[in-house]
């Protein structure tokens, strides 16, 4: 009788710890939503996740990526929270762009609360580029000749108005005391045509990204001035210095991460904050990682969700002060 009792107590026990908010299981079929075309920077974000699980088995099946383009990622958005916000399979790419066009009102009625921010498992730098033939050597040379002649300096960048590019770009002008929505910005597609604008002088300053600017660099086409980083860089690009240590007190991480929907339970939640976790612990995960031009930066969690929160905050602050 005993024996049967405790059987009893503890079928009950697990009852009500299911009844409470399931058991943390494994995502059966796992899948990653890129918001854009394959090939961008979401693909690249849904890839280093995919292969990372599987190579490290915290997946027992292959993840898929799926593609829903559409406003850079706000089309997804908001068909996660439309129509999959309990979905515990599904991770969705995002990036601190993502974070800037929520602050300004451009994925919808939508704000950063409307989902459950998972984590990030690499981070790029926004950089300052001139060519490679430039009298401008250092971020201070360069701030103090756009102060004397902002009119002369055209600023070109991957991006439109408001866009990451447009906003390291609107850096450079408030460190020199000018209005941002005063600069002359060129709006070109993408990087390479950055660089291609300043190769052949029809620009002075570039906005970009250290991993597709610094093979750049290390090949004499450009001069990369600063990283936007808090600490130097390593490898190729551990010479230049910081803006910091230039005297301008300028981060733009250009972090690459996930999210979930809304209604996800915590259960399923913490699985994937606890595969995330492990994961980036590792060496196959160090390889995924670095083989996509990525530098280290893994925050998961509660303290991913406080970093979106908090960057959507600091970004409603730039773009008004930037006027837009």
């Amino acid at each position: 009788m005993i024996h049967t009792t405790f059987k009893m107590l503890a079928g009950a026990a697990v009852f009500a710890a299911v009844a409470a908010g399931g058991a943390m299981a494994e995502a059966t079929k796992p899948e990653c939503l890129a918001g854009a075309k394959p090939g961008g920077g979401f693909d690249l974000t849904c890839r280093l996740a995919a292969n990372a699980l599987l190579a490290t088995k915290q997946i027992a099946e292959p993840m898929a990526v799926t593609y829903m383009e559409g406003g850079v990622g706000a089309v997804a958005y908001n068909h996660v929270i439309g129509k999959r916000a309990s979905d515990p399979n599904l991770i969705t790419a995002a990036s601190s762009g993502s974070a800037l066009l929520i602050a300004q009102g451009k994925f919808g009625q939508y704000d950063e609360s409307a989902v459950r921010w998972l984590g990030a498992l690499g981070a790029d730098y926004g950089v300052i580029v001139v060519a490679a033939d430039s009298p401008y050597k250092t971020m201070a040379d360069l701030v103090a000749a756009y102060k004397e002649d902002p009119a002369s300096f055209a600023i070109a960048g991957g991006g439109a108005i408001g866009s990451q590019d447009w906003m390291k770009g609107s850096l450079i002008a408030k460190a020199a005391g000018k209005e941002p929505k005063e600069m002359r910005y060129v709006a070109l597609e993408g990087g390479g045509a950055v660089l291609t604008a300043l190769e052949g002088g029809h620009v002075k300053i570039g906005a970009g990204d250290a991993a597709e600017m610094g093979k750049h660099h290390v090949a004499g086409k450009v001069r990369i001035l600063a990283v936007m980083s808090a600490d130097r860089l390593p490898g190729e690009l551990a010479e230049i210095p910081t803006a910091k240590e230039s005297g301008f007190d300028i981060e733009w991480p250009v972090w690459r991460g996930y999210y979930v929907g809304k209604d996800v339970s915590d259960a399923d939640y913490d699985w994937w904050v606890n595969a995330f976790q492990a994961m980036a612990k590792t060496p196959e995960f160090e390889k995924e990682r670095q083989e996509r031009g990525l530098f280290e930066f893994t925050m998961v969690g509660k303290e991913f969700d406080d970093r979106v929160k908090a960057d959507v905050a600091k970004f409603k602050t730039l773009a008004k002060e930037a006027g837009l």
